[in-house]
C-alpha cells in the first residue's frame, strides 16, 4: 500500500509511532489479496455450464469452469500487480523490523566486538571487509531459509487458509501477546542451549567461509530472545496475507536491515564510531516494542471475533486497548513507569520527550472513535465500524439512505452477517440476483471476507464517500460472498466438490471461494465484479481502489455498460 494512503491532515503524527506494527494493513498493502498459485483448475470447455445454471436451486451450483473457461471469461482480474504491491509491502517491513532488531540489546552491542574480530582475524582492512560482507551475506541466506521453510511447509493455499480461520487468529493473538510480555522483560524466549553451544563451538573452529557462516548463525540463535518475538511478529503477518513468497520475502528485507550496520561498519570505520554508545536506551526501545506488539495482538483478536461470529470484541472495546496501550507508552517514555530490566530515568532526554509527545497525540486522536469517528489510520486494523454500538456524529444515519419499498425486510444470512453501516446488502448469491433481475438493475458482486483488512478500508475510507455510496445504493444491487466464513452451513442440495478448491464447498464461505475462482479467475479479496443478470462482467474486475473518485468512475463505467450507453 503507498504511503500516500495514510498521509492525511493529522493522520501524518501517527505514522512513527505505527511504521513497526502496521505492517499488518497498512505499510503492507493489499493485505488480503492471494494469488491463484495454490489452485488448481481442470480443463473444461467454457461453455459447458451456463450463468444461469449457477444459482439455479437444487443443482451442482459452479461446477469447475477449468482454466481455459477462465481465460475465456470478460473481464478476468489478473492478480499479479497485487501480489506484487504486496510483496513490497511485507519487503519494507522486514527492512523495519529488522533495523528495530539492530536496536536490540542482544545484537547492538556485538557490533564494534563482531567488526574487530574481522580486522583482526583477516589481517588487514581488505580481507576484514570481504569477510564482513560474507557474513552480511550469510545471515541475509541463513533468515531467508528460514522463511522459505514456511514457505514450503505451508504453501500458498496454506497460508491462505490461515489468514481465514478463527482458530490461528486467536493463536496468532495470544502468541503476539507472549512475545510482548517477553519484551516486558517478564521472560526471555531462548533456544536450547546445548544446540546454541553447538553452533558457536561450529564458529570458533571452522575455518574459512564455514567459519563465518556459523559466526552469523551464532549471532542468530544467541540474539534470539530479542529477535524472536519480531521474526514470529513478521512472519505472523506475511503468513496471514496468503502470499506464497511472503515469509521470504519478509525474512529477506529483515536480514538485509540486520546485516546492513555489520558491512557498513567494516567499509566505513567512521560509521562504527557515529553510533551511539549502549546504554539503558536499547531496553527502551525493547519495551516500546513490547506495547506495540500487544496492540496489534488486538488485531488478529478482532478477525477471531469476527470470524467465529462472537460479537463482544467491537470497536469500542479495541479502541479503548489501545489508547490505554498508547498512553502506558508514553508515560513510560517520560521514564514514571520501570520494568525490571530498565535504567532509572534521571531526566527526559529530547528523543524520550517527542515520542512520548507522539504517543499521547495518537491516543488523543483515537478518543473521538469512541463516538463514531471514522478513525481513518485504523482503518482495516480496527473493527469495522458496524461493530460500533454507539455513533453520535450522525455518521450513521448520513449514510444509512433509504431502503426501496420492495426491498426485503429480511435477507438471508442477516442474522449472522452484518452489513457496512448504512448500506443493504444481500450475502446469498440467488437471492441478490433475483431481486436485481425485479428491480432491473446491475449487480456489485463484493467478494469480501471477515479478516480482509482492504475490504473493511474500501468500506471505511471509500464507501463513504457521498458519490460512491449514491451509486453503490441507487444505482445497484449490493452482493456481499464473504469467502471466509465457515459457520454458515450450506443447504445439501448445493454442496458440490470443487475441483479448485479439491474439497466439498460445504460452508458458504467455500462455495463462495469457488463460485469466484471458477467465474472470474481469482481468489483475491477484495474483489469488485460489476455484472448483469448473466453474471459476466460488464466492465473488468477491480481490486481495492482507494481513490474515491476513480471508483466512481469504475462503478459508472459499469453503469454505462448495462444501459448500453
Amino acid at each position: 500500500m503507498t504511503l500516500k494512503n495514510y498521509l492525511t491532515s493529522t493522520k501524518v503524527l501517527v505514522i512513527g509511532c505505527l511504521i513497526f506494527f502496521a505492517s499488518a494493513a497498512t505499510v503492507h498493502a493489499q493485505e488480503a489479496d492471494t494469488s491463484l498459485s495454490g489452485l488448481e483448475f481442470t480443463e473444461i470447455a467454457p461453455d459447458t455450464v451456463s450463468p444461469a445454471d449457477t444459482v439455479a436451486a437444487k443443482a451442482a451450483v459452479v461446477p469447475a469452469a477449468g482454466a481455459a473457461g477462465i481465460a475465456a471469461a470478460p473481464g478476468n482480474k489478473a492478480p499479479a500487480a497485487e501480489a506484487d504491491k504486496t510483496l513490497w509491502g511485507t519487503f519494507i517491513a522486514g527492512l523495519v523490523g529488522g533495523f528495530l532488531a539492530f536496536l536490540m540489546p542482544c545484537i547492538f552491542p556485538m557490533v564494534p566486538l563482531t567488526i574487530s574480530y574481522f580486522t583482526k582475524r583477516a589481517g588487514s582492512k581488505g580481507k576484514g571487509i570481504g569477510q564482513a560482507l560474507i557474513y552480511g551475506l550469510s545471515i541475509i541466506v541463513i533468515y531467508v531459509g528460514f522463511g522459505l521453510l514456511i514457505t514450503v511447509l505451508f504453501g500458498s493455499a496454506g497460508l491462505n487458509a490461515l489468514s481465514a480461520s478463527g482458530l490461528f487468529n486467536f493463536l496468532f493473538f495470544i502468541l503476539l501477546v507472549v512475545f510482548a510480555i517477553s519484551f516486558f522483560g517478564a521472560f526471555e524466549i531462548t533456544l536450547p542451549s546445548a544446540f546454541v553451544n553447538k553452533i558457536d563451538n561450529k564458529a570458533d573452529n571452522s575455518k574459512g567461509l564455514a567459519g563465518i557462516f556459523f559466526m552469523a548463525a551464532s549471532l542468530a540463535l544467541v540474539s534470539f530472545s530479542c529477535t524472536g518475538p519480531i521474526i514470529g511478529t513478521l512472519l505472523v503477518d506475511a503468513s496471514s496475507k496468503g502470499e506464497l513468497l511472503g515469509p521470504a520475502v519478509g525474512m529477506f528485507g529483515f536480514a538485509l536491515a540486520l546485516a546492513l550496520p555489520f558491512t557498513l561498519s567494516a567499509i566505513f570505520p567512521g560509521f562504527l564510531s557515529s553510533m551511539p554508545k549502549s546504554g539503558g536506551w536499547l531496553n527502551s526501545v525493547k519495551v516500546c516494542l513490547g506495547f506495540l506488539e500487544l496492540a496489534l495482538a488486538l488485531k488478529f483478536l478482532s478477525s477471531a471475533d469476527l470470524a467465529w461470529h462472537w460479537e463482544w470484541f467491537d470497536r469500542e472495546i479495541f479502541l479503548v486497548l489501545w489508547i490505554v496501550i498508547f498512553v502506558l507508552m508514553g508515560i513510560y517514555l517520560l521514564g514514571k513507569i520501570r520494568f525490571s530490566h530498565d535504567s532509572e530515568v534521571p531526566y527526559v532526554s529530547v528523543p524520550r520527550l517527542f515520542l512520548a509527545i507522539l504517543s499521547f497525540s495518537f491516543a488523543l486522536y483515537m478518543v473521538p472513535g469512541l463516538w463514531g469517528a471514522p478513525v481513518s489510520v485504523l482503518s482495516g486494523l480496527a473493527p469495522p465500524m458496524n461493530t460500533q454500538d454507539f455513533i453520535l456524529n450522525g455518521n450513521q444515519s448520513s449514510a444509512s439512505g433509504s431502503v426501496a419499498a420492495d426491498f426485503p425486510a429480511h435477507v438471508k444470512y442477516s442474522g449472522s452477517l452484518k452489513a457496512p453501516v448504512g448500506f443493504h446488502p444481500f450475502f446469498e448469491l440467488e437471492e441478490g440476483l433475483a431481486y436485481a433481475k425485479k428491480v432491473n438493475k446491475p449487480v456489485l458482486l463484493d467478494f469480501t471476507g471477515h479478516t480482509c483488512v482492504n475490504c473493511r478500508r474500501m468500506e471505511d475510507l471509500v464507501w463513504v464517500d457521498q458519490e460512491v455510496g449514491r451509486l453503490i445504493k441507487e444505482e445497484y444491487v449490493l452482493i456481499q460472498l464473504y469467502a471466509d466464513d465457515r459457520n454458515i452451513k450450506m443447504e445439501k442440495d448445493k454442496v458440490h466438490y470443487s475441483s479448485v478448491l479439491k474439497r466439498n464447498t460445504d460452508d458458504l464461505g467455500y462455495w463462495n471461494l469457488d463460485f469466484q475462482a471458477t467465474k472470474y479467475g481469482s481468489n483475491a479479496q477484495p474483489l469488485y465484479v460489476l455484472a448483469g443478470h448473466d453474471l459476466n462482467p460488464l466492465v473488468k474486475p477491480q481490486g481495492a481502489i482507494f481513490d474515491a473518485k476513480e471508483y466512481a468512475a469504475y462503478l459508472q463505467s459499469g453503469l454505462n455498460a448495462f444501459k448500453g450507453k
